[in-house]
Formats: structure tokens, sequence, C-alpha cells
């Protein structure tokens, strides 16, 4: 599994939150600043849902295929559990949990993610002795539910499939006119 350091999950929370306010979602709205992903770059995000979340434009155009399909919930839980475990301050610690379980897990969470009621159990019994591990598995479940069924239908999707032709096409007419 990918660690993130806090920096990149502070980073990536404020770059969710401009996602969190669009309906639908193109690849083109996937650049930081004029710079916009390279063929290479989208193509290595078919080679595995870890380089998909470690590259920059890939991790945009992932959480923006997410907010598309109203399941952004699974990635924002994840960087959750990302900087809760990156927690240095014990007494910081009880608190952060309490509000990850009160936002993701509890029944009628504002942004309830899909788990097992086992692993609610369990989660929520972490909570009574919280450690940077007690998301651990239900963490861990999301990712799996994300790189087994989110990703292949961002992989499957329109939007995407159409950003491949398009930078083929571009490097095609950019190589018949050298």
């Amino acid at each position: 599994m990918i660690l993130f350091s806090l920096l990149r999950a502070k980073e990536l929370k404020s770059r969710m939150v401009n996602f969190l306010q669009k309906s639908n979602w193109s690849l083109s709205s996937c650049k930081i600043g004029k710079t916009r992903p390279t063929l290479e770059e989208c193509m290595r995000w078919k080679e595995s849902f870890e380089k998909l979340l470690s590259n920059k434009y890939g991790l945009i155009a992932f959480t923006d295929f997410l907010v598309s399909e109203f399941s952004e919930e699974n990635i924002a839980f994840y960087f959750a559990c990302e900087d809760f475990r990156s927690t240095k301050s014990a007494a910081k610690l009880a608190a952060k949990a309490q509000r990850i379980y009160d936002e993701f897990i509890c029944t009628d969470a504002p942004r309830e993610v899909n788990i097992d009621h086992e692993t609610r159990d369990i989660t929520r019994a972490n909570l009574k002795d919280p450690s940077t591990s007690c998301f651990d598995m239900a963490q861990h479940r999301i990712y799996l539910l994300m790189a087994k069924d989110c990703y292949p239908r961002f992989l499957r999707s329109p939007a995407y499939k159409d950003h491949i032709s398009q930078l083929c096409a571009k490097c095609t007419s950019t190589s018949k006119k050298a």
C-alpha cells in the first residue's frame, strides 16, 4: 500500500475540496497550472492502481471521476486515514479518530463508506484505545474496493479513453510534422 507524507495528504485534501463542487468530469480539467498529463503518464495509470494514485495528475483525474460517480468519500476516507496515521501528538489522536469515525464510518455518517459490519465493529472497538493503526482494516477494505471496482471503471470511462485518443492523435500529428 502506498504511504503518503502528511504534506502530500494535505495537498491532496485541498485539491479534493475543489473537485467536490463539480458535477461532471473530463480529463481536460486534469491540469496543474498550464501543465497537463503526458500520454506516457496517462498510459502508466493503466499499469496499476498504485501508479495512478502516486501520479499527481492520475490522482486528480481519479478523484474527479469518483466525484462524478458520487463516490468521492472513498478517496477522501483513504487520505484521511493516511493523514491520521502520521499524527504525532497522542493528545490529538483520539479527537482526530472520532472525527474520521463520525464522518465516514458510523451509521448515517455524512460521507459513509461501504464497509462490512465486522470491519465497522472492529474499527469502533479500536476507538476505545486509539492508535495510528485503528483505521487500517477499514482503509484496506476501501483501498481494495477502489482498486477492484472504481479503478477498472475509471480505465473504461469515456473521458479516460477519449483523452488517450486525443493524446495519441497529437503525438501522431506532431511526428508527421517533424
